[in-house]
């Protein structure tokens, strides 16, 4: 986690976002790359005889001088140095050229939660990004007050060995000095009782490989029973005050997606805590 992009759009969620990471910075040694991404709008006729020309400029000027005070503020207030890219085009196709340009280890963009309009502008983007990108996404929730994550929770319903997804988890929790909880949920509405019976003599065996394997032994793993994975989770959350949320997303067909949306992508709507997702990407 050497590199990061995060994402701003000046409001006060993205600014949340961006608020994370340089506060991370002033402890973890990171390159930080600020982004802002301005979409032009209008149609061929119009653009070919120059009657949008001018003001279309004038509105990219404001969005480039408004990305380079934020680069100065940043720098001026919190004594962090960010390097500020402007692109014209999608947000989607700005992410994805400066992760491959810049080899970008993770994403950083804020959301807004699961109400109103607000989802459909600026959190739908954040999760549309969840279900895309092949790097893992930190999402920052707009209500989210700046604090040091003490607790992580890494939470799933597979037992989950592959060294790519948890080598770059256990690297983001001892970056942050964090406690490191593992929840395997149990559906007990689809799960069989014998599924639910093995989860919960694995769960021993789960915990002492990742202590082994990571050297976390004050790590806390337990199988988590419920009927719906978000409120069970919710309530773990609570309960032990946990700080970030990890969660891991893996690729699904086309009808699959349409029909089941994906739990983490649902979980970066609601959640009050930053929420990592890690994805799962098919060889």
């Amino acid at each position: 986690m050497k590199r990061v992009l995060v994402t701003t759009d000046f409001s006060d969620c993205s600014k949340n976002a961006v608020n994370f990471v340089v506060q991370s910075a002033k402890i973890i040694p990171l390159e930080i790359i600020l982004l802002h991404s301005y979409e032009l709008s209008g149609n061929l006729y119009t653009d070919y005889m120059g009657v949008n020309k001018e003001f279309k400029e004038s509105l990219v000027n404001d969005a480039h001088n408004q990305l380079i005070q934020q680069k100065k503020e940043i720098f001026e207030t919190e004594g962090v140095e960010v390097k500020a890219v402007f692109f014209r085009g999608t947000l989607q196709d700005g992410i994805k050229e400066e992760t491959e340009s810049s080899n970008i280890s993770l994403i950083i963009m804020g959301t807004t939660g699961a109400s109103g309009i607000d989802k459909s502008i600026w959190g739908s983007k954040t999760a549309d990004v969840i279900g895309k990108t092949s790097l893992p996404v930190l999402a920052i929730p707009k209500e989210f007050k700046w604090k040091w994550p003490e607790k992580v929770l890494i939470a799933t319903n597979h037992f989950e060995k592959e060294p790519v997804i948890l080598d770059f988890i256990f690297e983001m929790t001892n970056l942050y000095k964090a406690e490191t909880h593992v929840a395997v949920f149990t559906d007990e509405d689809d799960d069989s009782p014998e599924t639910m019976i093995d989860y919960g003599l694995k769960i021993e065996d789960y915990s002492n490989f990742l202590k082994k394997q990571y050297h976390e032994q004050s790590l806390v793993a337990k199988n988590i029973f419920g009927e719906e994975f978000e409120d069970t989770i919710e309530a773990y959350l609570k309960e032990f005050e946990i700080d970030m949320l990890v969660m891991i997303t893996y690729q699904r067909d086309f009808w699959d997606r349409i029909f089941h949306p994906s739990i983490t992508k649902r979980m970066s709507y609601h959640t009050h805590i930053p929420l990592l997702a890690i994805p799962v990407v098919k060889k």
